[in-house]
């Protein structure tokens, strides 16, 4: 369990530390677009609402609470799951980083109303229209880490 809480920690920590860095020290906020690599790495302000590529980004007001809500059940129940599958340090690691990550999107709605997306990446020819941040990125690493490295898997 203490690798969980570390990896927990360190998602939350670092997705924070990040939109502190890039929102409002940076500006970026006020100033919408920050170039940083292009056409590969810019920062783009969006104010995500709602959930995955902003769907239902119009919904009420209540929305919000119950995302917040949601995010904080959903990591107690993580919890209590990676305890009881007595499984590997990936398997808390994989968990840590989930939770850090819901955590920090939903302090992001307590706070903001919104989630706090700035990372934009494009590539050969593509331009990505959206954003994300680094909640968005553990949360995904830990989904994959434990899909992938799933040591229950049927044959």
């Amino acid at each position: 369990m203490r690798i969980l809480t570390i990896f927990a920690i360190l998602a939350f920590l670092l997705d924070q530390g990040t939109k502190r860095l890039v929102v409002h020290t940076l500006n970026l906020k006020e100033l919408g677009a920050i170039d940083v690599l292009p056409p590969f790495l810019n920062f783009r302000m969006g104010w995500n609402r709602g959930i995955n590529f902003g769907l239902f980004s119009d919904s009420p007001d209540v929305a919000r609470y119950v995302l917040i809500a949601l995010a904080v059940v959903v990591s107690i129940l993580l919890v209590f799951w990676a305890h009881r599958s007595m499984s590997r340090a990936i398997t808390f690691a994989g968990t840590g980083l989930i939770i850090g990550g819901a955590l920090g999107n939903a302090l992001d709605r307590v706070v903001y109303g919104a989630v706090a997306d700035f990372l934009n990446m494009s590539c050969c020819g593509f331009s990505n229209p959206y954003t994300f941040n680094v909640a968005d990125i553990a949360i995904f690493a830990g989904a994959f880490a434990l899909i992938a490295f799933d040591d229950k898997k049927t044959a």
